[in-house]
């Protein structure tokens, strides 16, 4: 049950993320480089849409945690986790494959190399488009907040069971 969990979650994950982001990369602009980011907050085109951005994807992000600890703590639930550490330890591995996957797959093989993902007026800075560190920095910070969705999933399994 774990392993078709995080494949339906990396497949999951996928459709959630790359269809709107070819359609309109300016839609995650908050999840590309910063010197990506500077480049597109000085472009004139993009002048009113950036702030829109920004308050839309941090209002996505916030909604999504509590949104991932209610699914994940279910999953577990479904799965046969009825113990803090059952549910942390299944959340973790489920939240972590997505996370792995994230960065192999989409990250360094689809976003650092897919000239569709490229900003109109950013084309020319390749260098910051396909440097894998900031990838890896960000699966970093990934593996934190996949601690944080594990620890709140067990602690809600812990008193609601």
């Amino acid at each position: 049950m774990l392993w078709i969990q995080c494949i339906v979650g990396c497949l999951v994950f996928t459709v959630m993320i790359l269809p709107a982001q070819y359609k309109d990369p300016i839609q995650m602009i908050k999840s590309y480089p910063p010197k990506i980011i500077e480049r597109v907050e000085s472009l004139p085109q993009y002048k009113d849409t950036i702030k829109q951005k920004e308050r839309s994807h941090m209002t996505k992000k916030i909604l999504g945690l509590f949104l991932f600890v209610i699914v994940f703590a279910l999953l577990a639930y479904y799965a046969g986790c009825r113990g803090f550490m059952d549910t942390f330890t299944h959340v973790f591995t489920v939240f972590f494959c997505i996370n792995m996957y994230d960065l192999i797959v989409l990250d360094l093989g689809l976003f650092c190399h897919s000239k569709r993902l490229r900003i109109p007026g950013t084309e020319d800075m390749e260098k910051e488009y396909t440097d894998p560190w900031f990838h890896v920095r960000g699966a970093c910070v990934g593996v934190l907040l996949g601690i944080i969705v594990s620890l709140l999933a067990g602690g809600m399994m812990y008193v609601l069971i």
